[in-house]
């Protein structure tokens, strides 16, 4: 869901100044002072760690969950299975897919195991009150984040959201990414012609098992905290042991303390990226710094390649993003617009051995306003899969080429430049 052009142009106009990006030159200073220091994957674990202040965990299994249903299946299933506790937390949670969600919930609290949801107000506005109320009703410990003040709609428009998707079920089981809880993964039945509505969104999710389940749930705690959620009961539980052998992070972009690792940790792996940079983004509009980073790896012989949207919820951050091709384009990034269907997956793999899925797009937005989290997973064998989503992404997509975007026309020009200016806010 993104902020409609009429309220953009009415609201945003003179706020592009207010926007302030974090300074990611030390952190690339110190990772190119200490690039061959070590083996290429404990150089990365240290310039993240040292970039986080979070520690990277060991022996995690990491299922790879390629769309909505996946996703659906694994999160349902988690949830049949729970006995203790489940933590939930979702930008969007509408009525189509969340009423069966909510009667899964339901019965998991009917059972004995303690349910606690946090939704964004403004994510799931269209979503009726009734629903949420019936799951508070039904003992769930429902928490509205950011709940928005009519009186004050100019200034939670440009407040900061909370866009995470995650799912933790007895500290065992963590499924996360850009999958939202909604009907826009469903394939639905519409007219010949209106394929990009009918057809299922396509998103990325994973799911763990390990140590790393355990940083996911604090990071949920932290939220329902920040937003003055009642006392969660003691669900306290060992770590849980080795589960496979994959070195993951979770790292956060929490704008309110000034926490942007997200974005930071992306700058240096590109920045250290020696063959491959595959970023795949539901939203495109970069920053400064995200562009001056891939045009540098392009030209030092790195494949730099950015699959993005054809078609998006919002047409000015389309525009916005495509006002930067040219430049991109020249210094030798290869773009792939998806077609067919929406593109919202949040996904990237460097090198072949550092990936990354979450719920942050490579926006403003998700470095300025949002919550977001991302883990990361250092593996050469997660890796390939990764590689090999990326590749059947890309056979779904056109390849823009340098010399036909050159040829688009005046309008096309008018309207990048016009989103342009007020990209820090789409």
């Amino acid at each position: 869901m993104r902020i409609t052009t009429s309220c953009v142009s009415l609201l945003l106009v003179g706020l592009v100044g207010c926007a302030h990006l974090p300074d990611a030159d030390q952190d690339i200073d110190r990772a190119l002072q200490g690039a061959d220091s070590h083996g290429r994957i404990d150089r990365l674990r240290h310039h993240y760690e040292e970039i986080t202040g979070v520690p990277f965990s060991e022996g995690n299994s990491v299922h790879l969950l390629r769309d909505g249903s996946s996703t659906y299946a694994a999160m349902k299933a988690a949830i049949a299975g729970a006995t203790r506790y489940i933590y939930m937390e979702s930008y969007w949670f509408d009525e189509s897919v969340g009423r069966g969600f909510a009667e899964l919930l339901v019965n998991a609290s009917r059972r004995g195991v303690a349910v606690y949801l946090i939704y964004d107000a403004w994510g799931s506005v269209d979503t009726p009150a009734a629903m949420f109320d019936g799951l508070r009703a039904a003992g769930i410990h429902v928490l509205e984040f950011s709940p928005i003040d009519p009186a004050a709609v100019v200034e939670d428009l440009v407040d900061r959201r909370d866009h995470r998707k995650v799912m933790v079920v007895d500290g065992k089981i963590a499924v996360t990414g850009g999958v939202n809880i909604s009907g826009v993964y469903l394939r639905r039945r519409v007219p010949p012609g209106a394929l990009a509505d009918g057809e299922p969104w396509r998103d990325t999710d994973i799911r763990i098992e390990g140590p790393a389940v355990a940083d996911l749930e604090e990071c949920f705690k932290q939220v329902w905290k920040e937003q003055k959620g009642p006392p969660l009961d003691d669900h306290a539980a060992p770590v849980p042991g080795a589960k496979g052998d994959f070195l993951l992070q979770v790292i956060t972009n929490t704008p309110a303390v000034h926490d942007h690792a997200i974005y930071r940790s992306l700058l240096v792996s590109i920045t250290l990226a020696r063959k491959s940079v595959h970023l795949t983004t539901g939203f495109f509009v970069p920053t400064p710094d995200l562009v001056r980073a891939l045009r540098r790896a392009a030209r030092r012989g790195v494949d730099v390649a950015v699959l993005v949207p054809a078609s998006s919820t919002s047409n000015l951050a389309i525009e916005a993003g495509r006002s930067h091709y040219e430049d991109l384009l020249e210094s030798g990034v290869h773009i792939y617009e998806f077609q067919g269907r929406v593109l919202h997956a949040k996904t990237a793999v460097i090198d072949g051995d550092w990936s990354s899925v979450g719920s942050s797009n490579l926006d403003w937005r998700s470095v300025v306003l949002n919550n977001e989290i991302n883990t990361v997973i250092l593996s050469r064998t997660f890796g390939q899969e990764m590689e090999s989503l990326f590749r059947d992404d890309t056979a779904q997509s056109k390849p823009i080429q340098l010399s036909d975007w050159e040829r688009r026309g005046f309008m096309e020009r008018f309207r990048e430049q016009r989103a342009r200016l007020i990209e820090a806010f789409l």
